[in-house]
């Protein structure tokens, strides 16, 4: 629904600007059958049709990369808008045959932030229930909001996953998938999963790879630079959307009622980072041994930024894992901890540590951008 919205949007600019374009649906069986031709009769259909074309659900023409490779060195001028699935093997097969021909741009769902500029008066609270799929923005309904999650879930089974999952393993993997969203912001062990879901390690390790390649669940690692009481070899897991993820907890409830606030506003900060990942840029937490930890550690250029997420503060007070790896990484300049009401800043030695509320840092205001200044 995003994605073709995002095109026809494209097809206004380019028209705008004096473009011949043209636009291809190829989730319809009627324009698809129109190019069941051979592949130098679509090459030639396809330079006709104008200098901007813009192709709906591309991994459904056969041959796709190789016919947009034809027509891009053929130097006929023709620029290709396109669209398409997120499965694993379109992604690979379009990666191998398109290098140095594409830009990729990933379409995750809405921020925060932008709901609330188009909607005005959007409460935080409604968006960590519903999340921010763009099918969504406009309906009103909580009824149909959960109606829509739960066939957006249908959808992702049927349509993505159902080809790259053995038929009887589906059941096992969508079991999976609920173990991921109940453990979302927890340390987990590929292991304990498998035994859980009846799967081979290799299989549920499998299925994890899956789910990232599709931008459907990301794994973050732990920070280590080899101090022996530091987790090296853990991870955890947070699945794209948390509107999706209450949809498979079957769990719509106001967040001062549940108890996993603390892992539903830890998602709510990363997918805040990860939608705005640079080259030279990752997301790792950090945990010991011994229990203490902070949420994220941000990195640019290997450099680290701790980022701690809280509900309600009574005072500016570092926590306590944040302490900890300052002491352990005194080199580290800046850090941020974020919660629902607290704003200043205080310093641990030669750390700076800034306070943020949530609303704050969607909107780019006083966090991230702070963080990584302050410590230039």
């Amino acid at each position: 629904m995003g994605k073709t919205t995002i095109l026809r949007e494209l097809e206004k600019e380019a028209k705008g600007a004096g473009f011949q374009t043209a636009f291809l649906d190829f989730e319809q069986p009627m324009a698809l059958a129109e190019f069941n031709r051979s592949p130098q009769e679509i090459i030639s259909r396809i330079e006709s049709l104008g200098q901007v074309v813009l192709i709906d659900e591309l991994q459904y023409l056969p041959n796709a990369s190789k016919i947009l490779k034809a027509v891009f060195d053929s130097g006929a001028g023709v620029k290709f808008i396109c669209s398409g699935s997120s499965s694993l093997e379109i992604h690979k097969h379009l990666k191998e045959s398109l290098a140095g021909r594409r830009l990729l741009f990933r379409i995750y769902p809405l921020q925060y932030s932008e709901l609330k500029a188009h909607r005005g008066n959007f409460a935080l609270n409604h968006y960590l229930r519903y999340g921010g799929m763009p099918g969504l923005a406009l309906v009103d309904d909580e009824a149909r909001k959960r109606e829509l999650l739960s066939e957006f879930l249908s959808a992702y089974i049927l349509k993505d996953i159902k080809s790259l999952v053995k038929e009887e393993n589906i059941r096992a993997f969508n079991h999976l998938l609920y173990l991921l969203a109940g453990r979302q912001g927890s340390v987990i062990s590929i292991h304990s999963l498998a035994n859980e879901v009846g799967l081979s390690t290799k299989a549920v390790s499998r299925y994890c790879d899956l789910l990232e390649e599709t931008f459907v669940n990301f794994r973050v690692f732990s920070y280590s630079q080899n101090l022996g009481n530091e987790l090296k070899k853990s991870c955890k897991c947070y699945l794209y959307d948390l509107g999706i993820r209450n949809a498979l907890l079957k769990d719509f409830s106001p967040l001062e009622s549940r108890p996993d606030k603390g892992a539903i506003l830890e998602t709510f900060v990363f997918l805040r980072l990860q939608s705005g990942l640079a080259p030279n840029e990752e997301i790792k937490f950090w945990r010991t041994k011994d229990g203490d930890e902070v949420d994220f550690i941000f990195l640019r250029d290997r450099k680290p930024f701790p980022i701690e997420v809280k509900g309600r503060l009574a005072s500016l007070e570092i926590p306590k894992g944040m302490k900890r790896f300052l002491s352990r990484y005194p080199r580290t300049r800046s850090a941020l901890v974020l919660s629902e009401n607290l704003t200043g800043a205080v310093r641990q030695e030669e750390t700076l540590v800034r306070f943020a509320t949530l609303e704050s840092f969607d909107r780019g205001e006083g966090g991230l951008s702070n963080l990584l200044a302050s410590a230039a």
